[in-house]
């Protein structure tokens, strides 16, 4: 079976090219984890983050947003001493900084998905790419989004992320035109 260039060998990482990711994603909560868990990984590979996704869960409450604007200093530190996440207090004051902002999304758009898949009509786009070298890492759509999701208050965002991001949820489809998941969508 034919699948994209990126993925390596481990069986967790098979799992996640081929059930997750580019599989449309319209749950807020899901979109929520996804959004922080990308920016979880800027300066690391997304390897390293979905190795420790079920510590991020754990960590995070199941990144329910109710429950995470409630952190206070105490959680802060608690989860900076949690070697299972990264370590990072920038990072996780962000998941903070993010469920406020979400909520605030959700109370204009009615819910998070909404505003997000806006950003591409409601309708994922199909990229028809060849090779790995023809993937983007920002374009116009994640530098729109990024700027939007800056100017609500959302952290570690940038457009490379948000790139990430639309790929990850499904807002793009960027498997390779051979992979055997490019036709999924």
């Amino acid at each position: 079976m034919k699948r994209c260039g990126w993925v390596n060998e481990d069986s967790l990482y098979i799992n996640y090219h081929d059930h997750e990711w580019g599989v449309p994603v319209y749950d807020d909560r899901m979109l929520f984890e996804y959004l922080n868990l990308e920016g979880a990984q800027a300066g690391l590979s997304w390897y390293t983050i979905l190795k420790k996704r079920e510590n991020y869960r754990k960590a995070f409450d199941n990144f329910e947003p109710e429950k995470i604007i409630t952190y206070d200093e105490k959680k802060i530190e608690e989860l900076l001493s949690n070697e299972g996440i990264v370590r990072n207090r920038l990072k996780i004051n962000a998941v903070i900084t993010n469920a406020k902002a979400f909520f605030k999304v959700v109370e204009e758009f009615g819910s998070f998905h909404t505003y997000i898949w806006s950003f591409v009509d409601i309708k994922p786009i199909k990229n028809h790419f060849q090779t790995l070298d023809e993937v983007p890492a920002t374009t116009e759509i994640s530098d729109r989004l990024s700027k939007d999701l800056k100017k609500r208050g959302f952290k570690f965002v940038g457009s490379t992320i948000c790139y990430a991001f639309m790929q990850a949820t499904g807002m793009v489809n960027d498997h390779i035109a051979s992979c055997y998941c490019y036709s999924r969508t």
